[in-house]
């Protein structure tokens, strides 16, 4: 026989996990970039990022 309604053994905890607060949450804009105000580590990161964008770019045309 089946169980009676609502006695579900597993995904108990779902329920009564919190939510992200809302100060915690991105607005998902992006900061803007300055190539005058940029410091040495702001370049190699661009050049890190640029890098594995081309990756992901070759990846893509494989499949």
């Amino acid at each position: 026989m089946g169980r009676s309604r609502g006695q579900r053994s597993r995904d108990k905890n779902k329920a009564t996990l919190p939510q992200v607060p809302k100060n915690m949450k991105s607005d998902g804009i992006d900061e803007e970039f300055s190539q005058e105000l940029a410091d040495q580590a702001d370049l190699e990161a661009q050049a890190r990022a640029n890098a594995a964008n081309q990756r992901a770019k070759t990846r893509q045309k494989k499949k």
